[in-house]
């Protein structure tokens, strides 16, 4: 009986320029259907090393974000918008953003706190333009380069979840810390939003 094609016969093809080069849309197709991008992020970065493994998934998740937002604020915004009943802390934020604009996309890129993908699609929502949208981006860079790292020091993709298990080091340490310094920046901004929501009410 002859066997399906498996995930490990595909690396030699996207370790070529060609493979690369698509890497990058199916990055993007991975991130519009709200799936999450840690291993293939790790594996982008056992592909192709850290560094340039990074810079694919950057573009990819850049790309599949931009098209999410679009999505959000056109053909999709009632199912996102039903959608985020569910989810009290995104609500909160795409009801704020108005208000606190680039600063506030900017700490919820660095916030493990946020969805990524959904994020993107709620964005939409709100009346951020898509340059600060897309300025905002830049947030994602210290994790995906961390990730992309954890990929390459795991080497195969069978050590990932190893890999991860022992990923307490220093540096996985400061990007925690990051992402709970921005989730409480996070936090004491959207309050404040809300807070200057309700004045103007009074």
């Amino acid at each position: 009986m002859e066997q399906f094609l498996n995930l490990k016969d595909l690396i030699p093809f996207f370790q070529t320029f060609i493979g690369a080069v698509l890497f990058v849309p199916i990055y993007a197709i991975w991130v519009t259907f709200l799936l999450p991008g840690l291993w293939v992020s790790m594996l982008a970065g056992a592909l192709y090393g850290p560094i340039f493994g990074g810079i694919i998934v950057f573009f990819g998740a850049t790309l599949g974000a931009e098209v999410s937002f679009i999505l959000g604020r056109t053909f999709l915004r009632d199912w996102i918008r039903n959608r985020l009943e569910g989810f009290p802390k995104i609500l909160a934020v795409q009801k704020a953003v108005s208000h606190e604009g680039l600063k506030l996309i900017l700490l919820t890129r660095l916030s493990p706190a946020f969805p990524f993908s959904l994020l993107n699609f709620t964005y939409g929502l709100t009346d951020v333009s898509l340059k600060d949208f897309s300025i905002g981006l830049l947030g994602i860079l210290p994790g995906t380069f961390f990730f992309t790292t954890l990929g390459a020091l795991a080497g195969d993709i069978t050590r990932f979840r190893d890999v991860l298990d022992g990923s307490a080091d220093w540096k996985s340490w400061i990007i925690r810390f990051v992402g709970l310094l921005a989730t409480i920046a996070v936090i004491w901004l959207v309050r404040r939003s809300v807070q200057k929501v309700l004045d103007k009410g009074d």
